[in-house]
C-alpha cells in the first residue's frame, strides 16, 4: 500500500485505493474523478460569466457531456484493447474494472458540443473556447486517480521523481520488459517515470496559458485549438514512455500517440491558416 519517490526524499504510507462506506466499497478513483469534473464545470461557469455568456448554458451541456464522454471513453478503450472483451463481452459494461481513455472523452465532448450549440442556436466556437477552460482542469485533477490506482505509469527512470510502487500493487501487464529487468533479487517494487504526474503538471500549463492567452485571442475557436495542440504536445511525448498503451490494430503503434501528434499538427494549421485568411481580409 506505499508510494515513495526516493530520489524527492517522498515515502507515503498505506496510501489506500478505495473506502468503505456502510459496507459499499467506494474507489478513490471515482471520487478524483469526480471532484474534477465539478471543477470543471465550475471554472467553465466562471470563465463563461467572465467573457459575457450565460454560465446556465455550460452547467446544462455538462449534464449530456458528462454521461456521453463516459460512454465514448469506454467506446474507444474498448475497441482498441477489444481482444480483452471479444470472448467475454459482459465485461464491456464493467467500468467499474476500469477502461477509459481519455481521446474517447474528448472527442465525444466536442461532438456533443457541436450538436447542442446548434440546438440551442449558440456558437459551437465560442462555447467550445469556453468548455475545454474546464476539461483541462478536470482532466489536470481527474490524472490523480490514476495515482491512487498506482496506474498509468512510464518505464524504469532514476530521475529526480522516479517512483517506487509495490510489485503486488499493479497490474502484472503494466510491467515492461525493461522494468522487469531493474528488479534486482529481493525486491518487492518497481521503479517507474509517474507518467499521470507528468500529465497533471502539463495540464496545469496548458491551462495557465489558456487563461492567460484568452484575451488576446484572434478568433473564436483558437483557445479550442491551442487546448487541442497544447495537450497534444504533451500527450505525444508522455504516451511514448507509458507502459499501458493501446495500439493500433496489428501494429504496435500506441493510437493515442498518433492521434495527439495529429491534433497538434492539425491545430496549429488550423490557427495559421485562419490567421492568414484574417490578415487577407
Amino acid at each position: 500500500m506505499d508510494i515513495s519517490f526516493p530520489n524527492l526524499g517522498i515515502y507515503l504510507r498505506n496510501v489506500p485505493k478505495s473506502f468503505s462506506v456502510f459496507g459499499f466499497e467506494i474507489a478513490l478513483y471515482g471520487v478524483i474523478i469526480g471532484i474534477g469534473v465539478i471543477c470543471g464545470i465550475l471554472i467553465a461557469a466562471w470563465q463563461a460569466k467572465r467573457s459575457g455568456q450565460d454560465p446556465e448554458l455550460y452547467w446544462d451541456f455538462s449534464i449530456y457531456a458528462v454521461i456521453l464522454s463516459i460512454i465514448g471513453a469506454r467506446i474507444y478503450y474498448v475497441i482498441f484493447a477489444w481482444d480483452q472483451y471479444k470472448n467475454n463481452l459482459i465485461n464491456v459494461f464493467h467500468i467499474r474494472n476500469g477502461g477509459l481513455a481519455i481521446y474517447g472523452g474528448v472527442i465525444t465532448a466536442f461532438l456533443t458540443l457541436f450538436v447542442y450549440a446548434r440546438i440551442k442556436k449558440q456558437n459551437a466556437f465560442r462555447m467550445a473556447d469556453t468548455g475545454v477552460v474546464g476539461l483541462i482542469l478536470g482532466q489536470a485533477i481527474g490524472r490523480w486517480g490514476n495515482f491512487t490506482n498506482r496506474e498509468v505509469f512510464g518505464e524504469y527512470t532514476n530521475n529526480i521523481f522516479a517512483m517506487r510502487l509495490p510489485i503486488e500493487a499493479v497490474r502484472p501487464g503494466d510491467i515492461s520488459q525493461s522494468i522487469a529487468e531493474h528488479i534486482e533479487e529481493g525486491m518487492n517494487y518497481i521503479q517507474v517515470h509517474p507518467t499521470f504526474l507528468y500529465e497533471s503538471l502539463w495540464n496545469f500549463g496548458v491551462l495557465a496559458l489558456i487563461l492567460l492567452y484568452w484575451q488576446h485571442k484572434k478568433f473564436e475557436g483558437e483557445i479550442a485549438l491551442l487546448y487541442l495542440g497544447g495537450y497534444g504536445l504533451g500527450r505525444a511525448w508522455i504516451e511514448g514512455i507509458r507502459t499501458d498503451q493501446l495500439f493500433i490494430p496489428k501494429t504496435t503503434v500506441p493510437v493515442s500517440q498518433v492521434l495527439a501528434i495529429v491534433l497538434f499538427v492539425g491545430a496549429l494549421l488550423c490557427d495559421i491558416v485562419v490567421r492568414v485568411r484574417q490578415r487577407n481580409k
